[in-house]
């Protein structure tokens, strides 16, 4: 079995094990972030959050794992946000074409845009956040409400990836990998 291989099987069952908990880790988000949060004196009180901008047609556990991370980020004088959240079929096709155009064909494209079928962003799984600054931030900070950097390429790039408090997975060279 190639190293590519074994990555995709790894990840296919991570998002299997992450959708059977999200109930789990969505209690879990805000037990930590009320946990967690007391060191800056920014806890959120449990049942009072409100969903961060462009956290529409998320998961809902990525929804409130995020809300509740870019809370903190705010709270500590770090400027964070989702450029780009979920998309729709037609959204991730447009995205997907252009890439092939951009970078010659699918094999290079896949390395920043993955077709609607294969994308977590059309699943609601995935966020892309900024500045670069916010970035550094949710992927040093991040893990506390489960959220993770998935790929070396993509500074930007974020998943629901590990329960609230966990160790973040490996990341990947690229979305080819996933």
């Amino acid at each position: 079995m190639s190293d590519r291989t074994g990555s995709k099987q790894n990840r296919a069952t991570l998002r299997v094990r992450a959708g059977a908990v999200s109930t789990l880790i969505a209690s879990a988000a805000v037990l930590s972030a009320s946990l967690l949060a007391p060191a800056t004196g920014s806890a959120v009180p449990l049942g009072s959050t409100e969903s961060a901008l462009g956290t529409g047609g998320l998961n809902p556990a990525l929804a409130l794992a995020y809300t509740l991370a870019e809370t903190e980020a705010h709270n500590v004088g770090v400027p964070l946000s989702i450029t780009s959240g979920y998309r729709t079929y037609e959204e991730q096709e447009q995205l997907w074409i252009n890439g092939i155009n951009t970078y010659g064909g699918p094999d290079n494209a896949r390395r920043w845009v993955l077709p609607p079928n294969e994308s977590s962003h059309v699943a609601g799984d995935a966020i892309d956040v900024g500045p670069i600054s916010g970035a550094q931030w949710l992927q040093a900070n991040g893990n506390r409400w489960g959220l993770c950097r998935m790929y070396e390429n993509e500074w930007w790039h974020f998943e629901l990836a590990t329960i609230p408090g966990g160790v973040c997975p490996a990341m990947l060279p690229d979305a080819s990998w996933g």
